[in-house]
């Protein structure tokens, strides 16, 4: 477009921007100083118009790829051309030139969908897309397996194209045609895209909407989209083209192409890969560093049976706590990143109680597999939807779909109430066994229900003091209760729909909750307003868990990845794709580096979260995941199923010999090892139990719970 170019070579010397200038001039084939002289025109491969504008070197599209795949903000104009010095040659789409660069933001529903209205000839659809897959099919090997994930975004978006544009027949037989070619791992997908047949159906599908509003992300090496690129142009193939720009995130990295073993690891989420971006925050994974105190030895063991045995148990172990404060981890965050609850006398106490209880524990491995203990709900007819356990194992809590929370003592101390206000008065408090005085005889049972929610609880959780519990429910609030009293003490409304999942931060005092509303949430005991909202996930938050540091959240999702966000600042730091289902259980191991979740799908995948890599994949489970917990020192990684089994995995053996180098953080060329059988350790049947929840007890005993089904 002559007039375009001669008003940008004006700017360009107004602006004193000679060099730009003269390169401007020389590609346009424009010589002379005329600014009225002929304007060769700029060959462009869509029948639009051809801007051409500087820009500053290397400043391509998208970060990092010098120039390739639209840019982080969205680009008016299509792609960045070649990117060797300052010029580069943007292709546009047809009526699409104007100089708004519109940044990416939550649009409304109506701009959403018309983003669907430059539509090609309905009848040539197919026709494009079968072009595409042919090409592809028939492209190397090395290629074939990268450009195959084009498949399955270009279908959708060009399905929904054709609805919106009110080609039904067109869009049912293309459908019919082309959906048996997708993975299988997007069926469920599919069958919500089948229902969709009417313009009118679009409006309301969130999942749609999120599939419209993101970009789907493909990572795929520049040779392979060099091949892709101009495949598409030689054909004029705008469609397609267009589909890619607008709604395609195209990651490209140098090197060579991935294997499909490597991508069928990585893909499967609802918005295709994490950008490699994602995963590059500093993440502090260590943790903090204990508080020191002394341990009163000596007034213990006077209660003690062996009194020559104890000390000497106990003395290496309460040296070796002290020498691992002092040295503060590297990878831990500062002490004070985030305010956490100072400690209580009875925090200390218990933390005492956790030493002993520590020098008993089992070392466990390969040759000493733990002892399972397991809770069987018998006629658990109101339906059992969650369990926890104290860390002291004394106390087991059933939430149940009647929407009662039931509470258990499991060891011969039953539950008792504080007394009331009255009595507490008659209560000599400088006596040293105030707080069993408190404590009402009368109320004493094994079991205590707690009536308040109005729908299904779906999640609970008990404080590390044991003072609280968290319930979260179908009508869409969080419960605190308290363990003295067993009465309701906040009800903390912010999710409008059903919560899922709620944890305490194992610090206490900070909780936080996921649900239906596709955000997790940050809560304080105090506070009746949640402190952080975590906003990024596609689809229901179906599961939350603490790191050990208490400085980051991980969250599970229906959108099939796992996000961490940092307590901080709210961002989410790690996107982890791969699984093929919805995450219905994470676990952090003990020392912070690794997290491991589980799914739908059956596999437990395993995470580096330093370098942000999958290193791991456990297959065996032939149904959904709901329980991952590993054992106290790390060493063996227990899973739980819908399958009605308990699996063990050596968890020192899935994570020693990493390949975590740079090179594979750079590029995702993940080598998962399948080693899944050398790594399963043991596997336990229930008779027919699906297994809800795990639990190692202090000394490495494991416990399991869910509910006899009679299936």
């Amino acid at each position: 477009d002559r007039q375009t170019l001669v008003a940008v070579l004006q700017f360009l010397r107004r602006s004193n921007l000679r060099e730009s200038e003269e390169i401007l001039r020389r590609e346009a084939r424009l010589l002379g100083d005329d600014l009225g002289g002929s304007v060769a025109t700029v060959a462009t491969s869509s029948p639009g118009v051809a801007a051409v504008a500087a820009v500053p070197p290397g400043k391509g599209g998208a970060r990092g790829n010098c120039g390739v795949g639209p840019s982080s903000r969205r680009d008016p104009w299509g792609v960045w051309g070649p990117c060797a010095g300052g010029l580069s040659v943007m292709l546009g789409h047809k009526g699409q030139f104007g100089g708004a660069v519109v940044v990416e933001d939550q649009p409304d529903v109506s701009a959403v969908l018309s983003a669907y209205n430059q539509q090609g000839d309905p009848t040539l659809y197919e026709e494009y897309y079968s072009g595409l897959k042919h090409f592809i099919e028939c492209s190397l090997d090395c290629h074939r397996a990268e450009l195959s994930q084009l498949f399955y975004p270009l279908f959708v978006h060009m399905y929904l194209e054709l609805v919106y544009n009110q080609h039904e027949s067109e869009a049912k037989s293309f459908f019919e045609r082309f959906h048996g070619d997708q993975e299988c791992y997007y069926q469920d997908d599919l069958r919500v895209l089948s229902s969709l047949t009417k313009k009118e159906h679009m409006k309301g599908n969130e999942t749609m909407l999120d599939f419209r509003t993101s970009k789907f992300v493909l990572r795929i090496s520049r040779d392979s989209y060099q091949l892709l690129k101009r495949h598409l142009q030689e054909k004029q193939n705008n469609q397609i083209w267009n589909i890619v720009q607008e709604h395609l995130y195209i990651d490209i990295f140098d090197g060579m192409p991935r294997s499909k073993q490597q991508i069928d690891a990585m893909v499967g989420s609802l918005a295709g890969e994490a950008k490699r971006e994602a995963n590059k925050a500093k993440v502090f994974f260590g943790l903090l560093k204990e508080p020191e105190f002394d341990v009163p030895l000596d007034d213990e063991d006077e209660e003690g049976e062996n009194e020559e045995g104890k000390p000497k148990k106990k003395k290496p172990k309460k040296d070796n706590v002290g020498s691992k404060s002092k040295k503060q981890d590297p990878n831990a965050p500062p002490q004070n990143r985030i305010p956490l609850p100072e400690l209580k006398d009875s925090d200390k106490l218990d933390k005492v109680m956790n030493m002993k209880e520590a020098a008993r524990r089992v070392r466990l491995g390969p040759e000493c597999l733990p002892s399972i203990c397991f809770y069987t709900f018998l006629n658990a007819y109101q339906g059992l939807t969650a369990v926890d356990i104290t860390d002291d194992s004394s106390m087991i809590v059933g939430g149940f779909a009647d929407s009662t929370v039931r509470v258990w003592s499991v060891t011969p101390k039953k539950l008792r109430s504080v007394k009331t206000a009255a009595d507490l008065s008659l209560i000599d408090k400088e006596s040293d066994d105030v707080l069993e005085r408190i404590m009402d005889e009368k109320t004493a049972s094994e079991l205590k229900i707690l009536y308040g929610h109005s729908g299904p609880v779906y999640g609970t959780s008990f404080s590390p003091d044991r003072n609280y519990l968290l319930s979260c429910s179908e009508d869409g609030t969080v419960r605190l209760w308290s363990l003295q009293t067993f009465t309701c003490l906040v009800g903390y409304k912010g999710h409008n729909y059903p919560v899922w999942d709620t944890q305490f931060s194992p610090y206490g005092y900070y909780f936080v909750s996921g649900g239906h509303d596709r955000v997790a949430r940050l809560w304080a005991t105090d506070h009746y307003q949640p402190l952080r909202i975590f906003a990024g996930h596609l689809a229901d938050v179906t599961c939350t868990r603490f790191h050990p540091n208490s400085n980051y959240i991980a969250t599970g999702s229906a959108d099939r990845t796992i996000r961490l966000w940092d307590v901080l600042n709210g961002n989410c730091v790690r996107i982890f794709t791969g699984h093929k289902g919805p995450i219905h259980s994470l676990a952090f191991s003990p020392n912070g580096r690794f997290l491991a979740t589980g799914a739908t799908d059956g596999r437990v995948l395993l995470w580096d979260i330093g370098h942000g890599l999958m290193v791991g994949e456990l297959k065996g489970h032939t149904d959904t995941i709901y329980a991952l917990r590993f054992s106290r020192d790390g060493e063996i990684l227990a899973s739980g199923s819908m399958d009605n089994t308990v699996r063990l995995w050596d968890a020192v053996k899935a994570f020693e010999d990493l390949e975590t180098d740079d090179f594979t953080t750079a590029t995702g060329h993940i080598n998962l090892p399948e080693n899944s059988q050398d790594l399963l350790l043991g596997t336990y049947m229930t008779k027919s139990t699906p297994v809800v929840h795990l639990h190692f007890t202090r000394r490495n005993l494991l416990l399991a719970a869910g509910a006899y089904s009679s299936q």
